[in-house]
């Protein structure tokens, strides 16, 4: 397997496709880079170099006890593009992953980034906080919390239906929700329980300003999970320039439900 080690000693895992300019993803959660196959099979096939990794604590990569939070998630990131001598890069990221590549930037600034892709993310605030209200309530978080220590198999399981709308109509097949399972089971039960509390407390608001490159922000309006109103919109107002696409109709999981979509979209953006 393809792994580097971080500062901190944890291993991270990652795969590396085809040749060219290169395009980073990140993964939501509680998934790992094995969402992407699809994107990065369409994108290498036309000439792009795909990265996607697995975070910390999830899929093939190490399972510390500690490190759960954007600042680490974020120096893993820039650990990565420093290991594969990573120039004129395109972040993607989904989920909370769009809060990783965001504060990627914060953190690292965009010297090897040319573009970045926000879709579906919990930038530039998920959860309320006392100057953002309209976020979400901290009592939904407290509650995936306990669903997953309680029964986190189950959970994920039925955490499937608003994630990919099959509760409002959209046709998903056995197959991917058995794919969906088995990946979100290979990450630790403590790195799964502690994503919850960084990206629902994260702030990325600061983060936003400092990007300055060409931003893309797709996010679907019929999003339960993601709220489309309180974080997508927010973002493409908040990033000078970025440009907006809404989904009609999508759920959270759009890149299983609108993957062709997806696909092209991705690539009329990083072939500018």
């Amino acid at each position: 397997m393809s792994t580097f080690t971080t500062r901190d000693g944890t291993e991270i895992y990652f795969k590396d496709w085809g040749s060219g300019k290169p395009v980073l993803f990140s993964h939501g959660w509680p998934l790992d880079a094995d969402m992407w196959e699809y994107q990065m099979q369409y994108l290498s096939s036309r000439g792009y170099r795909t990265i996607a990794f697995d975070r910390r604590g999830f899929g093939r990569s190490s399972q510390p006890w500690t490190g759960y939070d954007y600042d680490t998630f974020a120096d893993d990131i820039a650990q990565l593009i420093e290991h594969l001598d990573l120039h004129d890069v395109t972040l993607v990221g989904f989920s909370m992953g769009g809060g990783d590549v965001s504060r990627y930037i914060g953190r690292h600034g965009t010297s090897r980034v040319s573009k970045l892709a926000l879709l579906g993310a919990v930038t530039p605030i998920f959860g309320k906080a006392a100057d953002f209200p309209e976020g979400v309530d901290a009592s939904v978080f407290a509650g995936i919390k306990d669903g997953l220590l309680k029964d986190r198999a189950q959970f994920i399981s039925d955490f499937a239906a608003p994630f990919y709308g099959i509760d409002k109509g959209q046709k998903i097949s056995d197959g991917v929700l058995t794919q969906t399972l088995n990946i979100a089971l290979l990450a630790s039960l403590k790195g799964t329980v502690d994503c919850v509390t960084a990206f629902s407390q994260t702030d990325f608001r600061a983060d936003m300003a400092k990007v300055d490159v060409p931003t893309l922000v797709i996010h679907g309006d019929a999003d339960a999970i993601v709220p489309f109103e309180t974080t997508g919109k927010l973002a493409a107002q908040m990033i000078e320039g970025a440009e907006l696409k809404v989904y009609e109709g999508a759920p959270h999981g759009f890149a299983v439900t609108h993957q062709q979509r997806l696909n092209e979209d991705l690539l009329a953006f990083v072939s500018r």
